[in-house]
């Protein structure tokens, strides 16, 4: 099950959850003629605070897939709580930055009857110096660059370009903080580049091209497409992944990072990419299945089993 190493780096945040839950629809109460002076309120029922952040959460499910990722952040004072629970799990922290003088990043999220979402961030230090001793980054078989604020994820880019460290590229609803050319940087230099349906018409356009140019750019593109699984282009070659059946779905926050463990597992174990992807599609179950993005469990024993479940053959 181990790939018996340590060669996995996560670049992304580390952010305190606050998710809320509205038992309404969003819609029925915006006037979408009034949207020029809009003024809401939503009575959620509830609020909980859980640890999160994509570096968190990618890191998070890679520990219960056996992989002990080392984690590349920036926290504030406030990363006590968080700083335990990583280490609980036996999460490498090596690589996270205290600034004290800061606080930790927060997201607030909303989440109404039909899955939609209104999320407000606060992403806490701006400072992109993170990486100390680049030298060693050659130990690295397999690096991610996941959502966090822009000038860290061009820094680690470049960083990552200039050491020959392959690098999957998850830019999400960041792309509308890229220049043009600095996304396309990003891309070229990435083995992987993953999104979900919004966020690739996001990258197409802001690079102006069109989805056949975008496949060129990149060795691997892989668009997740929630509940219909994944869409994945490699070589001149169309895969079509379903995704993996769930028993409820209670919070899809934590999904697309759940799929990112996955896909990077599998990658690790130099498996083929329907493989990875399929088995990206089973951990993404278990996350979406409870509320918070690191709430849910599952065993080595338990993956393989629904692996087996949902596609008929043996992991």
């Amino acid at each position: 099950m181990n790939n018996k190493k340590n060669n996995i780096l996560i670049c992304g945040a580390l952010v305190y959850d606050h998710i809320m839950d509205f038992p309404g629809k969003f819609s029925e109460q915006i006037l979408p003629e009034k949207t020029h002076i809009l003024n809401l309120a939503f009575t959620v029922g509830g609020v909980r605070e859980s640890f999160g952040g994509t570096a968190g959460n990618i890191a998070y499910n890679l520990a219960m897939l056996g992989e002990r990722a080392k984690i590349m952040a920036v926290v504030g004072k406030d990363f006590g709580k968080y700083k335990k629970w990583l280490l609980k799990n036996k999460i490498d922290i090596s690589g996270v930055k205290v600034v004290k003088d800061e606080m930790t990043a927060k997201f607030y999220v909303i989440t109404d009857r039909a899955d939609n979402q209104i999320a407000a961030y606060y992403p806490g230090s701006k400072t992109s110096d993170v990486f100390g001793d680049v030298g060693r980054l050659k130990q690295y078989a397999l690096a991610i660059i996941a959502p966090d604020i822009v000038a860290r994820m061009r820094e680690y880019a470049k960083i990552f370009r200039q050491n020959a460290v392959p690098y999957i590229f998850d830019p999400g609803q960041q792309v509308a903080y890229y220049s043009a050319s600095e996304l396309r940087y990003s891309i070229k230099g990435a083995k992987m580049l993953i999104g979900n349906e919004y966020e690739i018409r996001l990258i197409l356009n802001k690079l102006k091209i069109k989805l056949a140019t975008l496949k060129k750019l990149v060795e691997i593109l892989v668009v997740t497409k929630g509940g219909r699984g994944a869409e994945i282009y490699n070589q001149g070659e169309r895969m079509l992944i379903p995704a993996a059946k769930k028993k409820a779905v209670a919070d899809p926050t934590g999904g697309g990072d759940a799929v990112r463990a996955g896909f990077i597992k599998g990658i690790i174990m130099g498996w083929d990419l329907k493989k990875c992807a399929k088995l990206a599609m089973v951990v993404s179950a278990y996350a979406v299945e409870n509320q918070g993005t690191q709430m849910h469990r599952f065993t080595w024993k338990e993956v393989e089993k629904r692996y087996e479940g949902n596609y008929k053959e043996k992991l």
